[in-house]
């Protein structure tokens, strides 16, 4: 299966430190689960291995896995990093959500 999801250039950089600062984490996990405010929400999470079913995005150093399922949810998104006053945090920018709630992390499609 092959992916048209992509990383940001901050957002790549950001992972590769996470990761490389956690000994034995690997990658990323960017999940979409039933929830949320708007019906849906994502999930991150640094993980150790690789699923059969998962997707790898990668640059540079970084590297995001995505599992099929959460991938037909997340087709032609971005993965950001954001660092504003308003804080830290990753966004996906996804084209398939019409509606998105304040936190960033929950939508609609």
């Amino acid at each position: 299966m092959t992916s048209d999801v992509t990383l940001s250039d901050a957002a790549a950089k950001r992972i590769a430190q996470i990761v490389g600062a956690d000994a034995g984490k690997q990658a990323l996990r960017v999940s979409v689960e039933g929830g949320g405010c708007s019906g849906f929400s994502y999930k991150f999470d640094l993980v150790e291995d690789q699923q059969d079913d998962d997707v790898v995005i990668a640059k540079g150093d970084a590297k995001v896995l995505v599992d099929s399922m959460s991938l037909v949810y997340m087709a032609g998104s971005e993965i950001d990093f954001v660092d504003n006053l308003l804080g830290q945090s990753f966004q996906i920018k996804n084209p398939n959500a019409v509606a998105s709630c304040g936190c960033g992390t929950s939508f609609a499609i």
